[in-house]
């Protein structure tokens, strides 16, 4: 299960989405998250399946690591799903002639809650797919760089949230090392009712807090060493630049807001 967790991971290939400017793609993904949220008919729904397929094609990502990043997320899906069917109030769903405590309202509304988490789901995991951490810090440090003006760190917020994103995997990493050695000494992950197995990963958080605590002191100490220091006068090997295929992108984009925003006004 934990080696189905792929968000933070970056896939170095050439495709449409890794050549874009990192700053695009991060406007342009708040953008398809507001979208999301705005849509409320079948037409702008099967707007936003179609455009997420689109984005799964020209990332050049296996379609299945998609599906695999979804995967330790079904639970949360299926539970938000079943909450909204048994406690939205509306027209009673009989079966065998018998109402039940599930509502209409309640159904359509569980699946618009489910099919937004994995639109959103979908295209957060496509921004980290096409886009290094290094790239996403320099695009996240350009897009909060008025900010500074205002004695805002830019520079250190944008290191911190790539560095956590970064991170991910290898905690993921380093929790099924924890449960492989705590396996071989006997403990049961598998088996047992639901608050059994959450009672027996309970010996395994201190471990992993330790190793944590561990790599944050060693990536301080290497940063140190090397004598960083933060954004000032900070020089790069490679500067992003916005390109022909950002235009392209960005009025595609701006087509498609419009073409949900007015969907939503006359549907």
């Amino acid at each position: 299960m934990l080696k189905d967790v792929t968000l933070g991971q970056y896939f170095p290939i050439n495709s449409p989405l890794h050549r874009l400017d990192p700053r695009t793609k991060i406007v342009l993904l708040i953008f398809l998250i507001v979208a999301i949220f705005m849509a409320n008919n079948i037409a702008s729904y099967a707007l936003l399946c179609l455009l997420t397929i689109l984005i799964i094609g020209l990332s050049r990502v296996p379609a299945r690591m998609y599906f695999q990043g979804l995967k330790p997320l079904w639970f949360v899906i299926l539970f938000t799903a079943l909450i909204n069917v048994f406690l939205t109030p509306g027209t009673a769903i009989y079966i065998c002639g018998r109402p039940t405590h599930m509502s209409w309202e309640g159904l359509i509304l569980a699946g618009k809650m489910a099919l937004r988490l994995v639109l959103l789901i979908t295209a957060s995991s496509a921004l980290t797919y096409t886009t290094s951490p290094i790239i996403l810090t320099d695009g996240i440090e350009k897009l909060l760089k008025p900010f500074s003006r205002f004695g805002l760190p830019t520079h250190e917020l944008a290191m911190m949230m790539s560095i956590a994103i970064r991170f991910i995997p290898t905690l993921i990493e380093e929790t099924d090392k924890i449960m492989k050695a705590q396996k071989a000494r006997g403990a049961n992950f598998d088996s047992g009712p639901i608050l059994q197995r959450i009672r027996a990963l309970a010996p395994m958080l201190i471990p992993l807090f330790i190793s944590a605590f561990r790599r944050a002191d060693e990536l301080a100490v290497a940063m140190e060493s090397r004598c960083y220091q933060g954004g000032d006068n900070r020089t790069r090997l490679n500067e992003i630049r916005f390109s022909h295929s950002d235009l392209v992108a960005a009025l595609f984009f701006l087509v498609f807001f419009v073409a949900i925003l007015m969907l939503r006004i006359f549907l």
